[in-house]
């Protein structure tokens, strides 16, 4: 089944020309694009003088037959097979430290209360 043709595509600028914008871009196509690029609107390298050194169709073959030759790379050396290694063993945990109450000094008058704390005689 044929494609269907789409019509150009004209556009009217806000002074009220109309403007075919494919046909502008067969017309231009040659000529050199803007920008520090050596390419024309189509896609072609230029060399000295504007002339054309590789068409767009060499390019674009050049392009995907470098890409191919990145997905064909085949890994010549394949790693050993994971071997599951016995855990380490848990260290040992260190014993808590016990804190030792200090005991009042004899000269003065602590007493200690029912959650163990020492409390001085003196306050009131």
């Amino acid at each position: 089944m044929p494609m269907k043709q789409t019509g150009r595509k004209t556009y009217k600028t806000m002074q009220g020309k109309m403007v075919d914008m494919d046909l502008l871009r067969q017309r231009n196509e040659l000529i050199p694009a803007v920008g520090n690029i050596k390419v024309n609107a189509r896609g072609d390298e230029l060399g000295k003088g504007g002339k054309i050194v590789r068409s767009r169709e060499q390019v674009l073959k050049d392009y995907y037959d470098a890409q191919k030759s990145i997905q064909d790379e085949v890994v010549l050396k394949e790693e050993p097979e994971f071997k599951e290694q016995p855990a380490p063993a848990p260290e040992p945990k260190p014993a808590p430290k016990t804190v030792a109450k200090a005991a009042p000094k004899k000269d003065e008058n602590w007493v200690e209360d029912a959650d163990g704390n020492f409390v001085a005689t003196d306050e009131k």
